[in-house]
């Protein structure tokens, strides 16, 4: 636990356990929006088989990172979320909209 303290700049147990939940709980969110969207797409597994997975993990992975800042904040833990997401949208190549904090 201090490990992940001292990596994260967090001070207290109870953060880490806030922000574990908050990562479950934004994953298994991001999966089941993501069901309606790809069934109003028109695609299931059933029938589509690979297509329907190419299409679905790249939606759950931006529905994820839209809702992660937004589950950080129900937990109490925005900063660190939007902390991460900015590292995270940085790495992926946007780095021009966050280089007036730096």
């Amino acid at each position: 636990m201090d490990n992940l303290k001292e990596r994260w700049g967090l001070t207290s147990n109870w953060q880490i356990l806030a922000i574990l939940l908050a990562f479950s709980v934004n994953g298994s969110f991001a999966a089941w929006v993501a069901k309606p969207i790809t069934e109003f797409i028109g695609i299931s597994s059933e029938v589509d088989g690979w297509i329907f997975w190419i299409i679905r993990i790249p939606l759950i992975f931006v529905v994820y990172q839209i809702t992660l800042p937004i589950t950080g904040w129900i937990f109490g833990q925005f900063k660190f979320f939007w902390n991460m997401e900015k590292k995270m949208l940085k790495r992926i190549g946007f780095k021009r909209f966050f280089q007036e904090e730096e």
